[in-house]
């Protein structure tokens, strides 16, 4: 198995700590509104991986974070005019709810960053007593000049970084790539939130955060650490550091990996630019299984261009996947493993593309069988759950998405269908063709196959 480490720049194997027990961490959502389909991306991604290193591993332990605790998220709050804990609680059910429908399985755990406020008090002051942090201020800063090579997640040229081109310049700061550990609350202009500590009362900064979870739930040595392409730096530069530096002994994280952006049409996500989708607003139209299987079609740290046309090409893609299930009348892959060319894509930096290519492939071939091997149609449905798709029957897809306009319910439906069958019967064939048509306009098709007819949702 072989991932692209950013920390190295090229693909590496890998081997990790310890083989019983592999550990991961996720950056996860900050919570101050709906998630949009950038946000979705890495979610996805890094389940495919959960799912494949729990496919090899007996152990895994995957940690994806909710950061609960942010000057975006008190902003948000007073213009909407609620309270902080009202705007973080309804958000961050909204995220569960998008990650149910994508078809993510939940983490081992997903800590709250409000909820270890005293485990980053107690990181930062070994920060501080290690003399990798200093004071001004009310602020506790960490010490860029102190950092080695070895604490650098990447090798940055820093004299080529235009000082404030990424970073905050600030007077209480030694240089202008230092960041804030901890920041004062409750001062002139500023928010009142805030937590009591040894450096006063106020709020710890962003890097931090992870930091702190990831060594309470991880350890100061774990496998992998994922992300967006967005957070490599300054966020997991920052946090590499004083990981390294709060705990020299140790590693932090081996892996990182790190995905692509997301783009609308070529261009930038924008919503003045009105090509900016949140989850929520694919999911009024899509099932979340046809959004996750757009999000794998282009590999996790490729660019990926976001169309609705896409869309309806990924729902006509998993109809096919469906209507294989739906004429063998297997629903059920406990007996199977998943295609070893399937597998083998994955493990070669969760190559994706290429698994669902062998799943064209594979329902190609059952399409050509005039008896589909039972055997192989199970085969085929375990590969597409490896990579979390084709999680409901087939029936369920076709008959119960609720994306559609009909006013028919299902019981309405199949009992027209019935009548329809009655009136063949019978030789009504213009009975027939009207029941055809007014469940048509109701965007409801039907297929004769054999004595069957079946049915499905436009």
């Amino acid at each position: 198995m072989q991932f692209f480490n950013s920390r190295s720049g090229k693909k590496e194997t890998f081997i990790p700590f310890d083989e019983s027990h592999i550990k991961l961490y996720v950056c996860g959502p900050t919570v101050y509104d709906q998630i949009h389909i950038g946000n979705a991306r890495p979610l996805v991604a890094f389940d495919v991986l959960f799912r494949l290193l729990s496919a090899k591993y007996k152990r895994v332990t995957y940690i994806r974070n909710i950061t609960d605790l942010d000057d975006k998220i008190y902003a948000r709050a007073s213009d909407k005019n609620i309270s902080i804990s009202d705007l973080t609680t309804q958000t961050t059910e909204d995220f569960h709810k998008n990650c149910d429908a994508l078809n993510c399985l939940a983490p081992t755990h997903q800590p709250k960053a409000t909820e270890h406020i005293p485990h980053m008090i107690k990181m930062i002051a070994t920060l501080l007593e290690n003399g990798f942090a200093y004071q001004a201020e009310g602020h506790v800063l960490f010490s860029h000049q102190k950092m080695t090579d070895a604490q650098k997640l990447i090798q940055l040229d820093a004299e080529k970084l235009r000082d404030g081109a990424r970073v905050e310049i600030a007077p209480y700061k030694q240089d202008a790539r230092d960041f804030v550990l901890w920041k004062p609350s409750g001062g002139d202009k500023d928010v009142a939130v805030g937590w009591d500590s040894p450096f006063g009362f106020g709020r710890p900064g962003w890097h931090i955060e992870c930091s702190a979870m990831a060594q309470e739930y991880l350890g100061g040595d774990f496998d992998i650490h994922g992300g967006g392409q967005d957070l490599l730096f300054p966020h997991h530069y920052n946090e590499y550091a004083q990981s390294r530096a709060a705990c020299p002994q140790h590693h932090h994280a081996k892996y990182w990996l790190h995905n692509g952006y997301v783009l609308a049409n070529g261009e930038k996500m924008s919503k003045s630019l009105g090509n900016f989708f949140t989850v929520n607003d694919i999911l009024k139209s899509y099932d979340g299984a046809v959004l996750r299987l757009l999000l794998l079609m282009t590999h996790y740290r490729q660019p990926l261009d976001f169309s609705l046309d896409k869309m309806t090409e990924a729902k006509a893609i998993l109809d096919r996947f469906y209507q294989i299930m739906r004429l063998t009348g297997c629903d059920d892959s406990a007996t199977q493993h998943a295609n070893p060319d399937v597998i083998d894509a994955l493990e070669d930096d969760l190559n994706t593309p290429l698994a669902l290519s062998i799943l064209h492939r594979m329902a190609l071939e059952l399409n050509q069988q005039k008896q589909p091997d039972l055997e192989q149609v199970r085969q085929f449905l375990a590969s597409a759950q490896l990579l979390g798709l084709m999680q409901c029957s087939a029936d369920e897809w076709f008959m119960g998405d609720g994306k559609s306009d009909s006013s028919f319910n299902t019981k309405e439906i199949e009992d027209l269908i019935a009548q329809r069958i009655q009136a063949r019967a019978e030789k009504d064939y213009k009975l027939a063709d009207t029941i055809r048509d007014m469940l048509e306009s109701q965007g409801i098709l039907l297929e004769d196959t054999g004595n069957k007819t079946l049915w499905k949702r436009r």
